[in-house]
């Protein structure tokens, strides 16, 4: 039986092309993906089947018709990975830009997750279920740095615990829009779904959840910050919603972001998960792990530097 997706289009930017619209919509969903369901005549709008191209306008009832999903076949993938930390409960890796984590609609090869089941074979936590073994925490695409897999319940659980208290260590590195008076701040600001966008997040939309983020000034470009941002609490583009509410957008984030970047080439935002802490959960013993700054990192700090000169 097909599971029914019901949408009535709306919005500043129409008309837009459905195979965009729909992307945008329903982030978790592939463009791909959605382009095969236009393909298979899966949507129709105002009752009749459209193509790719189609233009929605305001007002048109769009209604997708989803396969019955199968069980996702996720395989072990021999990628390699940049590995921080190991041991029998934790492995802490230093995730590359472009990699998705886990497995969704779309992308089920070539994730953090296929790496992860080829480098520990069996030995992963079954807690998050087939798609999101061993995962107890997520960085997006772009964002590059530490990232912790757990090997058995006994240490998901434990770090799931320390999640929720706010007591996990995770301090990142960012090149962001602008110039700052002071040298350190906090953002506090709820942040939940954003109210016409679907793929963003915004701060002070209905039924946000409540999100804190400190940051500091490492390095002054005067159109340009490098800073450090720690985080409080963990939500959804925490730090992208966060900074370009108070006006100063990471550099390469086009969608919290200008939708041109002035470095070419740069693929996303300008995010490094640098540092994570946590008590380990077995020994009891405070364990953090250092993910050196990637290269297209430290090449546009070079360039600010140079120009700076």
């Amino acid at each position: 039986m097909c599971e029914k997706v019901e949408l009535t289009a709306g919005g500043a930017e129409l008309p837009v092309r459905i195979d965009r619209y729909l992307s945008e919509q329903l982030p978790d969903f592939s463009r791909s993906y959605l382009q095969k369901l236009l393909k298979g005549q899966g949507v129709t709008v105002n009752g009749k089947a459209v193509k790719a191209n189609y233009k929605v306008n305001s007002g048109d009832e769009i209604i997708l018709e989803l396969p019955e999903e199968k069980e996702l076949d996720v395989e072990p993938e021999n990628i390699p990975l940049d590995i921080l930390y190991e041991d029998e409960d934790v492995l802490i890796v230093n995730k590359p830009k472009g990699m998705v984590v886990h497995p969704a609609a779309g992308h089920s090869s070539g994730t953090l997750v296929n790496a992860v089941l080829y480098h520990c074979r069996e030995n992963l936590s079954g807690i998050n279920g087939v798609l999101r073994p061993g995962i107890v925490h997520r960085i997006d695409m772009d964002t590059t740095g530490a990232l912790a897999v757990c090997k058995n319940d006994a240490a998901h659980q434990s770090l799931a615990e320390q999640l929720a208290v706010h007591s996990i260590t995770r301090r990142y590195r960012a090149i962001v829009y602008g110039g700052f008076g002071e040298d350190t701040g906090t953002v506090t600001g709820d942040i939940g779904r954003h109210p016409t966008d679907r793929k963003k997040m915004a701060v002070g939309v209905r039924n946000g959840k409540p999100a804190v983020t400190h940051y500091r000034v490492l390095e002054r470009f005067g159109d340009f910050t490098y800073i450090e941002c720690r985080l409080e609490t963990g939500r959804t583009h925490q730090i992208r919603v966060h900074m370009a509410h108070i006006g100063h957008p990471l550099l390469g984030d086009t969608v919290y972001g200008p939708s041109k970047c002035p470095f070419p080439g740069l693929q996303g935002q300008c995010l490094h998960a640098m540092v994570l802490g946590f008590i380990h959960p077995s020994t009891g013993e405070y364990l953090e792990v250092e993910a050196p700054l990637p290269e297209y990192f430290t090449s546009i700090l070079e360039k600010l530097r140079n120009r700076r000169r």
